[in-house]
């Protein structure tokens, strides 16, 4: 993990958002990283200057599901359900040339804050060919349920509120709108936060499966078992899964 130190942001840091104040804090072992927190709780880990380094563990399951989607340097279109510091936006845009993202986040100080402080275009460093990334300030499943059918190859669901995930973004019907909304060979993505005894892991799960023919879980070992508190990232998709 980062050592971290807060943000010399003046006016741009600490402002409130919906969950607590929204901040940043500087890794000292790497000169232009920093992690993003609302209301005191992490919610990205964004290297400006290295948009494939991805620091924390359920961020780097995530990317390597999105290197499994397709061939490698092959553009996707990505749905971002939870915008963050565009992490993932940004790993996607790196690794593969020319895609397409749409990322949506519910907190207008965090899309604020991460717009003015972590821009996508940095100065004097073009990225031609890089595709685009869009961002809409707007509640996830209003956005999706509005997506044309079969217009995404990924969707990524990581979205939290105070911690957790909103209870109208974990329903079977939820899921069933993000199914729509993949072509044939798409993947949905989804991180989990949960701990003993995994029931909300557990819902979550029996959610996917209900929509998706394929699904799996990955996690580390003891979050599994149900000994700790942890991260969880499921996959899903109509077709076999190559984890």
């Amino acid at each position: 993990m980062p050592r971290p130190q807060p943000a010399r942001d003046g006016p741009d840091g600490g402002r409130p958002g919906p969950t607590g104040p929204v901040e940043l804090l500087a890794d000292l072992d790497r000169p232009r990283a920093w992690m993003l927190l609302a209301g005191d709780v992490p919610q990205s880990y964004v290297d400006l200057d290295d948009p494939r380094h991805l620091e924390l563990e359920y961020m780097r399951r995530l990317g390597h599901l999105i290197d499994l989607a397709a061939p490698a340097g092959m553009p996707l279109r990505v749905l971002h359900l939870g915008g963050g510091g565009l992490t993932l936006a940004r790993y996607v845009a790196a690794t593969r040339p020319g895609s397409r993202q749409l990322a949506v986040e519910a907190d207008a100080e965090v899309a604020r804050l991460v717009r003015r402080r972590l821009p996508l275009a940095q100065a004097g460093q073009p990225r031609p060919g890089t595709g685009r990334i869009r961002v809409r300030v707007a509640d996830a499943r209003a956005v999706l349920e509005q997506v044309p059918a079969g217009s995404f190859d990924m969707i990524v669901m990581d979205v939290f509120a105070g911690g957790r995930t909103p209870a109208h973004l974990t329903s079977a019907e939820f899921t069933a709108t993000a199914a729509r909304a993949l072509a044939p060979s798409g993947w949905y993505a989804a991180n989990v936060s949960d701990g003993p005894p995994l029931a909300h892991a557990r819902g979550r799960v029996a959610a996917v499966r209900s929509v998706f023919r394929h699904a799996c879980v990955i996690a580390e070992d003891t979050v599994l078992r149900g000994r700790s508190f942890g991260n969880l990232v499921v996959a899903a998709a109509d077709h076999e899964l190559p984890v």
